[in-house]
C-alpha cells in the first residue's frame, strides 16, 4: 500500500486503484524514456506509466447518460410546442374561423411549459458536463504529458466564456480525443467528435436566429394590438409572416438540437469508454539497445544519433576501420623534452 495522489490515503492496493476513494493512480516515472512505444505514444519506464492518476468512475459518465435521455424527450415536446404555434399562425394567415385567441394563448403557454421542463434538465446537464470534460482532460494529460494546447481549467472554463466558446472546447476535446485513442494519436476517427461538434454549433446558430426574428415580430405585433404603432391589415399580415416564417426556423434549429444531444449522448458512451481502454493498456518498454541498455544509457542506443564521419577521412562505426597515426617510442627511462610530450 502507498499514498493515494488524491486523497493522500495510505490505500492505494498494487492494482493501482485507492480503496478510500477509487482513483486510480499511475506510479512516478523515476526513469523518464523519451522513445515512442507501440501506437505512437511515448514509452514508459519498467517503473510504472505517466505521473498523474487516472480517474475512471463513472459516475459522472452515467449521470450525463440519464441527463440526456431525459434531455431528449423534453427537446421533443419543445419541439411540438414550436410546432403547435406554427399551426395556429398558418391558420391566421388562412383566415381560418376556428382559430381564436384562445387557441393562440394555449399554444404559447405548452411552448412556454415544455421550455421550462427543457431547462430543468439542461441546466444541471451543463454544469455535470463541465465537470466531467475537465476530468477527461486531467486523465488525458497522465495519457499525453505535455502534449495539450491548454490546460485543465479552460477544459471546464471555455464552455461559459463568451466568444472562445466557439473554438476552444473543441481544440480542447481533440487533444483529449487523441491522448485517449487505444490504437494511438496517429490512428484516431473522429468522425463522431467531428458530427458532434457541427450540429451543436449550427442548432445554436439557426436557434439563435430564429429566435430574434420571432422576438421582433411578436414584439411589433404586440405594439400594433395596443396601439403604440399604426399598421393596416397589410402590415399586420407581413408582421404575422415573419412570425411563421422564424417558427419554421425555430422547429429546424430543434431538429439539430436533438440530434446534437443524440450525438453528445453516444460521445459520452464512447470516449468513457475510450479512456478505460487506453489506461488498461501495459506499461510500454523503450527500445533497448544492442546491450539490453535504454537509449542514453550505457550499452543503449546514443540519444544524440549516429556517429557522424571522423575527421581522419572515415568513420569508425560506418567505414573503413582507420589506424590512428603512430606515438613517437621513448626508449625506457627517458621522457620526451618540454612541449613535445
Amino acid at each position: 500500500m502507498y499514498p493515494c495522489g488524491n486523497c493522500r490515503a495510505v490505500a492505494v492496493g498494487p492494482d493501482g486503484r485507492c480503496a478510500a476513494c477509487g482513483t486510480y493512480q499511475q506510479q512516478l516515472q523515476q526513469h523518464p524514456a523519451p522513445a515512442a512505444g507501440p501506437g505512437g505514444y511515448p514509452a514508459a519506464s519498467p517503473m510504472g506509466m505517466p505521473t498523474g492518476g487516472v480517474d475512471l468512475r463513472r459516475g459522472l459518465s452515467t449521470t450525463l447518460t440519464v441527463l440526456f435521455a431525459l434531455m431528449i424527450p423534453t427537446l421533443i415536446l419543445v419541439t411540438i410546442g414550436r410546432g403547435g404555434q406554427y399551426g395556429v399562425v398558418s391558420d391566421m394567415l388562412d383566415n381560418s374561423s376556428d382559430v381564436s385567441l384562445d387557441d393562440a394563448n394555449d399554444a404559447d403557454n405548452f411552448y412556454l411549459g415544455m421550455s421550462v421542463l427543457n431547462a430543468l434538465v439542461t441546466i444541471p446537464a451543463t454544469i455535470v458536463w463541465a465537470i466531467w470534460f475537465r476530468r477527461l482532460r486531467l486523465n488525458a494529460e497522465a495519457f499525453a504529458p505535455g502534449q495539450h494546447r491548454m490546460g485543465p481549467g479552460w477544459a471546464a472554463g471555455s464552455w461559459f466564456t463568451p466568444v472562445v466558446n466557439l473554438w476552444f472546447p473543441k481544440q480542447i476535446a481533440n487533444d483529449i480525443w487523441r491522448a485517449s485513442s487505444p490504437q494511438g494519436p496517429h490512428r484516431v476517427n473522429r468522425a463522431l467528435l467531428n458530427g458532434w461538434w457541427v450540429t451543436l454549433l449550427v442548432s445554436i446558430g439557426v436557434g439563435l436566429v430564429g429566435s430574434m426574428q420571432y422576438t421582433a415580430a411578436d414584439t411589433r405585433l404586440t405594439q400594433m394590438e395596443s396601439g403604440d404603432i399604426s399598421g393596416g391589415i397589410g402590415e399586420v399580415r407581413g408582421v404575422i409572416e415573419d412570425m411563421k416564417s422564424a417558427l419554421g426556423i425555430s422547429i429546424f434549429a430543434m431538429v439539430i438540437t436533438i440530434a446534437a444531444a443524440i450525438l453528445a449522448l453516444l460521445l459520452v458512451r464512447q470516449i468513457t469508454a475510450m479512456q478505460e481502454q487506453r489506461a488498461a493498456l501495459p506499461p510500454q518498454m523503450a527500445p533497448m539497445g544492442p546491450m539490453g541498455g535504454a537509449p542514453g544509457t550505457p550499452g543503449g542506443p546514443s540519444p544524440y544519433g549516429a556517429p557522424g564521419p571522423s575527421p581522419y577521412g572515415g568513420s569508425p562505426y560506418g567505414g573503413a576501420p582507420q589506424t590512428p597515426p603512430a606515438m613517437p617510442q621513448n626508449p625506457p627511462g627517458t621522457y620526451p623534452p618540454y612541449g613535445q610530450g
